[in-house]
């Protein structure tokens, strides 16, 4: 129900259900829009995946662990009239990026220094590499400046909304009509580099050979601006984010739980929720963090456009371990990638059959070498991700069910993980270093954050599965309901859902005729230094007199073998 505002006007209430990324940032938004606004979770923290693990002075990140696309960041705080720095969130730098291990022991250390790539490049590609390493950069450069300025900070309502001319203007110079893989193969002539390069397709659930080539803005984002770590935890960005809401008015209601979306006698519009206590909490608007397919099929009346949802492809899951070690692991880095010999079959297995590889491609977090606070001293903290298929519950044969042997499962599993460890990077005794360990399963995913079939990310963000094809961010029939998260626009990911709270928020306040308290825009030349002096000027395509004559020359003796050529065939 509306609340009175400044001056006797009515405040508008909105209840988020959900205090993952999404819901944090859109909460602390709508705060500063003049909103009051709670947020009802049913865990007892808050950044869903993006939360922390504690084991005694052991600390781990749950979900993500690597900071990209730094610049919808610093815009979410920014909007908040503030910064990371002044909010306390201290990022560092990771170099190198990753060390990537193959099967055959050999290691590529990939880093955001050109200094480093230039040789490592060169070894496998030969001097020509790099000038096609370059190239690589130069496709993932346009596929991120287009995706940051046409799709991140865009919606897209409908089908019309894509028929936009400054969207028709840059989409055919980008790469969405091949795959990631396809694209690296254009400027890697190994195979070994072209996984090297391809992986990333990882951290949206995808396989490298599905996923469309603009993602290589992915892998553009590491090497170009490099691979951060916020100290003290990927959750010291949530934390700060929620404390900026807090002292704004947010208010945060953990372990409760939603059973249900209320809505009028009419289904027409979104009244408020209730809790799984039985209590009722009326708000003028509803926005939903919770994962858009439980959230169709779980809290709203069913429909075929949920049933739809359902069926739609789902993300991988994943087993996680978080090992609390009695001694440190020098031989890895804060990030570590180990590549399956048979790479292409190993992500046939995770997405067409939904099971584990026998020998899958993984990625080792260890913290303490670039935060010392992630483990007590001379000893570490190791998460090892274990991409799998998701649950599949539909009795077709392929993958797991959530009743499978689990204990079972993971023993394989470490057992594997721990001996490719130790065969690649030359470290033994592993396993009787892990002191104590906790576990993720797709079972647990979806248990404790009510992730669809247990994938880690939400819907697949292939072409049909983006832009105005996915989900929408307000529901079609039901006023006042609105979505923000990994599985509507724009898609997965803590920055990518930063910039869905931005575009959520902004179509709450457009409908209900309210201004927006941050910039609407960001100009191309954002980034650019401004000054007064006539250096800084930009001038596009200017050349020298020299040039002039150079190129008048150029077409007076290519005017001369054209009419030459013609005088000879035709007479």
């Amino acid at each position: 129900m509306p609340h009175q505002g400044l001056l006797g006007m009515e405040k508008k209430s909105v209840v988020i259900v959900g205090a993952g990324v999404g819901g944090c940032a859109s909460a602390a938004r709508l705060a500063k829009a003049g909103f009051k606004v709670t947020v009802v979770e049913k865990n007892d923290f808050t950044g869903g995946r993006c939360s922390l693990i504690y084991d005694g002075e052991h600390r781990f990140d749950q979900g993500p662990s690597l900071l990209l696309i730094p610049e919808l960041f610093h815009e979410t705080f920014a909007d908040l009239d503030t910064t990371m720095a002044e909010e306390g969130v201290e990022l560092l730098q990771c170099n190198p990026n990753y060390q990537v291990f193959f099967h055959d022991n050999e290691k590529i250390v990939l880093s955001s220094d050109l200094a480093q790539m230039k040789p490592e490049i060169e070894k496998w590609e030969g001097r020509d590499g790099f000038k096609r390493y370059l190239s690589f950069l130069a496709e993932g450069h346009t596929n991120y400046e287009f995706s940051l300025g046409k799709v991140l900070r865009k919606n897209f309502p409908s089908f019309l909304s894509m028929m936009r001319p400054t969207l028709l203007k840059d989409i055919f110079g980008v790469a969405i009509a091949t795959s990631l893989y396809t694209r690296a193969s254009s400027y890697f002539w190994t195979d070994r580099l072209r996984r090297c390069f391809t992986f990333g397709s990882m951290y949206l659930g995808m396989s490298p050979y599905d996923a469309p080539g603009i993602y290589s803005l992915l892998q553009y984002t590491e090497l170009a601006e490099g691979v951060w770590y916020p100290r003290g935890g990927f959750h010291k960005v949530i934390d700060a984010i929620v404390k900026i809401g807090k002292g704004m008015g947010v208010d945060y209601q953990l372990n409760s739980p939603v059973s249900s979306i209320l809505l009028s006698e009419d289904e027409k519009q979104a009244v408020g929720v209730v809790l799984q206590s039985g209590r009722h909490i009326q708000a003028d608007i509803v926005l939903v963090n919770a994962d858009l397919v439980y959230a169709y099929n779980n809290l709203l009346p069913e429909t075929k456009y949920s049933k739809s949802l359902a069926k739609r492809p789902a993300s991988c899951s994943s087993i996680s371990f978080y090992w609390s070690m009695n001694r440190t692991v020098d031989e890895l880095s804060a990030h570590n990638i180990f590549l399956a010999e048979h790479y292409q079959e190993s992500f046939d297995d995770i997405f067409k059959q939904l099971k584990i590889p026998d020998e899958p491609s993984f990625y080792v977090h260890a913290p303490a070498r670039i935060d010392s606070s992630a483990a007590p001293e001379g000893k570490d903290s190791i998460v090892v991700l274990v991409p799998i298929g998701h649950l599949n519950e539909d009795g077709n044969g392929k993958g797991f069910k959530s009743t499978d042997d689990w204990n079972k499962i993971v023993n394989v599993v470490r057992d594997l993980v721990i001996d490719t460890i130790e065969k690649r990077t030359g470290t033994r005794n592993l396993k009787a270093a892990i002191a104590s360990e906790k576990i993720n399963t797709p079972t647990t995913w979806q248990e404790r954050f009510n992730l669809e079939k247990g994938g880690i990310l939400g819907l697949t963000i292939d072409f049909w599965n983006a832009l105005a094809f996915r989900p929408k961010t307000k529901h079609s029939t039901i006023s006042g309901l609105y979505f923000v998260g990994a599985s509507t626009h724009p898609g997965t990911g803590v920055p990518v859902c930063l910039a869905g709270a931005k575009i959520t928020t902004e179509q709450i306040l457009d409908d209900l005729k309210v201004g927006k308290p941050w910039s609407t825009a960001t100009p191309p030349n954002s980034r650019a230094k401004q000054s007064g002096s006539s250096l800084d000027i930009e001038r596009i395509g200017s050349i020298s007199g020299l040039e002039i004559w150079q190129r008048i020359i150029l077409a007076i003796i290519l005017g001369s073998f054209i009419t030459f050529a013609s005088q000879i065939i035709f007479g």
